[in-house]
């Protein structure tokens, strides 16, 4: 395997040599023909096949379910690494906790100007309907999603939140049982620590931050239904936690009770994880077209009768134009200094930043605040100059929707593809549960690995594929 000509902190390997986690999996490589891993290749697509793990991506015309690539060659994180990364994910969400407490609250931290009030005034992510609700525990952020990428031997950023409806943790757990069926001789030569513990943590997290007074809730998954993309995922954990995967209709409220349909009669439900937008959970307060919520769920939730997670208005959190204050929240409501920075970010609704982009675009990331996916969004070094011209028209015109970072060399990690193992640039998404008592994160998270040569879009949605993510336990 020659060294990586991509100019990028290599997590395998440095001008010394293998770095010592990588070991292991190098050896193997070694002695591995690249026919051997394409048939590892082709069995896990058919294992992923036979369970249907698929995603989908509307609006491209033919067959919208697709299986996400999935690399048979797994990335590896020491044990000392993940530590360090585990206190800064803690510290982070408890911040971002603080935060969505705060601002449909006493607003404390905009009356202190460490963030401009202007920025939440008519906000489309921030949402009216959440003012004053002190949900269960008084926890918002009970499942969170953080992404994070690496740049250096011990240069870690935050590169987006997730508070809403963070997805992928169930790739993250259908990536480690595979690995586990088609290699297992590998597994026996690493110290990996467990995922499997997720759907059980996820389940004791959700009956934590249950309403007062329920000595035995009873959790439901809420879901869209089979026609949205991640309902593989929304029946996989409905499925290991051994609740009920319900849609709108098997909901109905009852004398401020939230109930549900079984074949036994009503049921009274205690907590729901919902992975139903904010906009759509009841159509008495929010879109009256909806189908996808159950009316008078508002008011249940209001009253601290029932427990969603996600907590209504998370949005706001994760929107990329407040991102840039979260190191300052963490200093305001913590009172100490982040554990994981930020990426630099500019604001292109302040006008010296647009300016600075402006003059920057070749060298810059624009991405939209309220985007995801990897849409909208302009790569300024691999970009036409035909497209650098027409993204900054759109900023003249609409610039209060963009924020815009350098661009960021990921680490690369080892990868199959066509032309054999190659270094490719990727992220990392844990997952991050937070309850009524502790903060639970599982040794791992879901690795996202741009699979074209040279490119930094690591999303599904744009090509990209998935690993299994190896933390050594020592």
């Amino acid at each position: 395997m020659a060294a990586p000509a991509i100019d990028a902190f290599d997590e395998m390997q440095d001008e010394v040599g293998i770095r010592a986690a990588y070991r292991g999996v190098y050896d193997w490589l070694a002695k591995t023909p690249p026919e051997s891993l394409e048939r590892l290749a082709r069995e896990a697509e058919l294992l992923f096949r036979r369970l249907g793990i698929t995603f989908a991506v509307y609006g491209e015309g033919g067959d919208p379910d697709r299986l996400i690539p999935f690399d048979v060659v797994p990335r590896v994180i020491a044990a000392a690494e993940w530590r360090g990364l585990v206190v800064g994910l803690e510290q982070r969400v408890r911040a971002l906790n603080a935060f969505l407490a705060d601002v449909y609250g006493g607003r404390e931290i905009l009356r202190a100007g460490v963030i401009p009030e202007s920025i939440l005034r008519d906000h489309p992510s921030y949402c009216e309907a959440a003012v004053g609700i002190v949900p269960p525990g008084g926890i918002h952020t009970h499942i969170s999603g953080i992404d994070v990428v690496r740049v250096g031997p011990a240069d870690f950023y935050v590169l987006e939140d997730n508070c809403r409806t963070p997805s992928g943790v169930s790739y993250m757990l259908e990536n480690r049982e595979a690995m586990l069926r088609l290699m297992p001789g590998l597994f026996e030569t690493h110290p990996i620590a467990p995922v499997s513990r997720y759907p059980e943590e996820l389940f004791e997290t959700l009956r934590s931050v249950a309403p007062a007074g329920v000595a035995d809730p009873t959790v439901v998954v809420l879901t869209p239904g089979p026609f949205n993309s991640a309902y593989y995922e929304h029946a996989f954990l409905a499925d290991e936690m051994g609740v009920e995967l319900v849609e709108a209709p098997d909901l109905y409220v009852d004398a401020d009770c939230l109930m549900m349909r079984t074949t036994r009669g009503p049921r009274r439900v205690d907590v729901v994880y919902r992975r139903v937008d904010d906009e759509f959970l009841d159509p008495d307060v929010f879109r009256p077209d909806s189908v996808l919520g159950v009316r008078g769920l508002y008011g249940v939730y209001r009253a601290g009768r029932v427990a969603l997670a996600n907590a209504l208005g998370n949005g706001i959190a994760d929107d990329k134009g407040i991102y840039p204050y979260v190191p300052e929240m963490i200093r305001f409501y913590l009172g100490e200094e982040p554990r994981i920075g930020n990426v630099p970010t500019w604001r292109c609704a302040e006008p010296d930043s647009l300016a600075y982009v402006l003059d920057h675009l070749p060298e810059l990331v624009v991405k939209e605040s309220r985007g995801s996916g990897g849409y909208g969004m302009l790569i300024g070094p691999t970009s036409t100059k035909a497209q650098i011209e027409a993204f900054a028209a759109r900023l003249r015109s609409r610039p209060d929707d963009y924020i815009a970072q350098p661009t960021l060399a990921l680490s690369t990690c080892p990868t199959f593809v066509e032309s054999g193992v190659a270094p490719r640039h990727v992220d990392l998404r844990p997952f991050v549960l937070m309850g009524s008592r502790e903060v639970r994160i599982v040794p791992g998270g879901l690795t996202r690995v741009a699979l074209r040569a040279g490119s930094l879009v690591v999303n599904s949605s744009q090509g990209g594929g998935t690993k299994d993510t190896w933390v050594l336990e020592t």
